[in-house]
């Protein structure tokens, strides 16, 4: 597999680009995006079999079983996040090993449905609280500590929204190439 297919099986949407700016259109879009997540994963990975959820969609990738947790794991950090920064003046959030995180048993061996059935009840409430920014809270901001950047929370909508569908794109690919149903 040379370079370039590699790369378009690591990012099937390409990767994320912010808009130059965050109208209330594209906020409401992606805001739908991350309402709908939840029920899009389902769909697509609720009929694997074990040996299906146990494939890595690409080689040295994530088996669809670990994208599934690891979608809960990082969207629980960013509901916290949210929260931080809009109790908090520009806090330094916590960053975690992703790796590390996919590798732990429950990643790997757990069944789906308590995962979806969280990221259901998850993403609910992250749309919710979405919804309800203001224009001021759109424009508040937590550090990453890996490169202390700054980020807004418009920008963190966006983030979310195309790393949830970054993910989906991973199985829907998988299931594509392997003629899966």
């Amino acid at each position: 597999m040379n370079e370039l297919d590699l790369e378009k099986l690591k990012y099937p949407i390409g990767k994320f680009t912010a808009p130059d700016q965050y109208s209330a259109e594209y906020l409401s879009e992606k805001i739908t995006e991350i309402e709908t997540l939840p029920e899009k994963l389902t769909i697509e990975a609720i009929h694997l079999t074990d040996e299906q959820l146990d494939t890595p969609y690409r080689p040295g990738g994530w088996t669809v079983r670990q994208v599934i947790h690891h979608c809960a794991e990082s969207h629980m950090n960013c509901y916290v996040r949210l929260k931080w920064a809009l109790t908090e003046n520009n806090p330094v959030i916590k960053p975690y090993d992703e790796v590390l995180w996919s590798e732990l048993s429950d990643n790997l061996t757990m069944p789906i449905q308590p995962t979806l059935d969280l990221l259901k009840g998850l993403h609910f409430r992250l749309g919710y609280i979405m919804r309800s920014l203001s224009t001021s809270d759109l424009e508040k901001t937590f550090i990453h500590p890996s490169d202390n950047s700054e980020i807004k929370l418009k920008r963190m909508i966006g983030m979310y929204a195309w790393h949830g569908n970054h993910h989906l794109a991973h199985i829907t690919s998988l299931k594509n190439h392997k003629n899966w149903k």
